[in-house]
């Protein structure tokens, strides 16, 4: 998805600061780089507050501020909770949520100072709807829904505009480098002949997915969209799936009701 939105905010105009843990074994991304002149390839280690701040502090040197963010990074991570040891739960939330948080608390002043921004999220229908065997992802995925919608309402009144965006199976490698209980379980295990199956399922729901590519185009769509709403699915299917349980798929509905929390009644 990462590689797809690069190249798709590349194409609308965008300048388009690339980021990765090591950008010298990012081949795919160095391409992008070298083929686009809109793009360029920065050191970016979300787990880290140290590059985070030595990141973001050199773009706004840069280049004077940052108009949007979209945060991307993540990886899922197979097992339920008695099967995982809190090393690995803190690992999970560690990336996929403080990793979130960290990036964006960084973009935050600039934005909020020059009154104008916009931070586009990608989460996970594992945010909404939460899958077995999921668990750390699961806790995650739904942390960083309710921080950005919590974040939403505040940060409009500076005129900065939050957004996620919920996918759902999309043909890339995230299914292939799934950490955790991934291979096949032994049946001595209480859990195996459940999770072997569900790890089957979603192999299957993996290669049937959605391209990155047409993530990528809807990512592109909220960023010029001059009034975006709180949140997005990537698809009819995964649109669908949301609306099973939330009443509005927009979150408009929520950052109205929220909003009138902080003006005087």
């Amino acid at each position: 998805i990462g590689l797809a939105t690069t190249r798709a905010l590349a194409a609308a105009g965008w300048n388009v600061m690339a980021t990765a843990r090591r950008p010298e074994t990012a081949e795919s991304l160095r391409q992008i780089a070298d083929e686009l002149p809109r793009v360029e390839l920065r050191t970016l280690d979300v787990t880290s507050d140290e590059s985070v701040d030595s990141c973001i502090g050199s773009i706004l040197t840069d280049l004077g501020g940052i108009q949007l963010l979209v945060n991307n990074a993540g990886a899922g991570h197979r097992g339920t909770l008695e099967q995982l040891t809190m090393d690995e739960l803190s690992q999970a939330m560690e990336l996929n949520f403080f990793g979130v948080a960290r990036v964006t608390k960084a973009v935050l002043p600039a934005m909020r100072t020059a009154r104008s921004g916009r931070v586009i999220t990608v989460t996970s229908l594992n945010g909404v709807v939460a899958l077995p065997f999921s668990d750390a992802y699961n806790a995650a995925k739904f942390a960083v829904e309710g921080l950005m919608e919590s974040l939403a309402t505040v940060m409009r009144e500076f005129g900065v505009n939050i957004s996620v965006l919920e996918p759902g199976p999309v043909r890339t490698a995230f299914f292939a480098n799934v950490g955790g209980h991934v291979d096949n379980i032994s049946d001595d295990d209480p859990y195996g002949q459940l999770i072997n199956r569900f790890n089957r399922r979603m192999a299957a729901l993996g290669s049937g997915g959605q391209s990155a590519e047409s993530v990528a185009d809807v990512i592109r769509e909220i960023a010029a969209d001059p009034s975006p709403a709180l949140r997005y699915q990537s698809s009819e299917e995964s649109r669908a799936i949301a609306a099973q349980k939330l009443v509005d798929t927009t979150g408009r509905s929520i950052l109205a009701g929220t909003g009138t929390m902080l003006h005087p009644g």
